[in-house]
């Protein structure tokens, strides 16, 4: 119970920092804020490791340098003190990377005094709302969250304001292969394409039929379920990809033989599965009989 009303707490009190970041005000009853919007020397700011964001489009840092040379950084960079006159981005890093193209010797910043929980929140918190993380960074950095600190998901989507199953869905991309994970950093498959892909068996193959095509994401979803029926429904009786082995198909004919009905086996790996096709109730009724009969 006092786990869960802390989680309250915090989500109140991300909420109330996320709002002050836009306005920096120095806050009397707030004890997160040490100071007031302040410039600091560029060289004096790092980035921090830990953020979730992780995919930087360098024509878009440029337009951005150039804005930052004519007007200067308009919102302060997000900053928390490390040692002496030393701080590291909360949030803002994209706008940090700005100003150093742009040549600027100093930023202004806002310095927030949170530890690496916190700190990790405001950067998820503040790069979701403002939509600046690509699908998997969002994932990533919802499982550093549940990995790091034992999150639950609706605690999760609590503290970040996203749905339980939103948080779900976006932890799901995780499972994908890193060939397909790299389309969808990149922008060519999105979250709703991605996710088609997860119960797939092939999801490389069919990550670059999507792209290649041009598919939309209900396209993909049908090209993912026609994969997967294909795999789990084969025509009985047809021939498979693979050429089977004399000894297989041997033993298919004389279980055939045996029962008077199609027998197919598929081996995967050291296991594998063996499937008997019936045409009526009755035929069934004597497959469970003799199966039955051998316990």
């Amino acid at each position: 119970m006092n786990d869960d009303i802390s989680k309250r707490r915090l989500g109140r009190g991300l909420a109330a920092l996320i709002g002050e970041m836009d306005q920096p005000t120095q806050s009397a009853d707030n004890a997160s804020v040490i100071s007031a919007d302040r410039t600091v020397p560029i060289e004096f700011v790092s980035r921090n490791p830990r953020n979730p964001r992780r995919y930087f489009d360098e024509s878009e840092l440029q337009d951005l340098a150039g804005s930052v040379r004519q007007h200067g950084i308009v919102q302060p960079v997000v900053v928390r003190t490390r040692e002496k006159d030393r701080f590291e981005i909360i949030a803002g890093e994209r706008r940090w990377r700005a100003a150093q193209l742009a040549g600027l010797v100093e930023i202004p910043v806002i310095v927030r005094d949170v530890d690496d929980k916190t700190a990790l929140e405001l950067a998820i918190v503040e790069n979701v709302q403002r939509q600046d993380l690509n699908p998997l960074e969002e994932a990533l950095g919802y499982e550093q969250l549940i990995a790091d600190y034992g999150y639950t998901q609706n605690d999760l989507g609590e503290v970040i304001g996203k749905s339980r199953s939103h948080v779900a869905n976006s932890l799901r991309l995780l499972k994908l292969p890193e060939p397909v994970r790299e389309m969808l950093a990149g922008g060519s498959l999105s979250a709703g394409h991605a996710r088609a892909l997860v119960s797939t068996s092939d999801p490389v193959g069919l990550a670059k039929t999507i792209t290649s095509k041009g598919l939309s994401v209900r396209d993909a979803e049908r090209l993912a379920q026609n994969h997967i029926r294909a795999e789990n429904e084969p025509s009985t009786g047809a021939q498979p990809k693979v050429e089977k082995d004399s000894d297989t198909v041997a033993l298919e004919r004389s279980l055939s033989d045996s029962l008077g009905l199609s027998v197919v086996i598929n081996h995967k790996g050291e296991g594998g599965q063996i499937k008997i096709a019936y045409k009526s109730l009755e035929q069934l009724e004597e497959i469970c009989r003799l199966l039955e009969g051998r316990v």
